[in-house]
């Protein structure tokens, strides 16, 4: 499984850079980056967490 953003949606306010930032990363041009798209049984809370976190809705997770 990995994250994915729809950049389109993102308004790049850094809910899931705060949850999570080995994934997340919003840079200093208000640009979200994914740093690490895989879904580890590590990271797997915390990334479902952003996701649910997301204002926009803007985070899926797939197969």
């Amino acid at each position: 499984m990995r994250v994915e953003v729809d950049l389109g949606l993102c308004e790049s306010n850094g809910i899931c850079a705060g949850l999570i930032p080995e994934v997340f990363h919003l840079g200093d041009d208000d640009n979200l980056e994914v740093l690490s798209p895989e879904v580890t049984p590590v990271n797997e809370t915390q990334i479902r967490e952003a996701v649910r976190q997301c204002p926009r809705q803007a985070i899926s997770l797939v197969e």
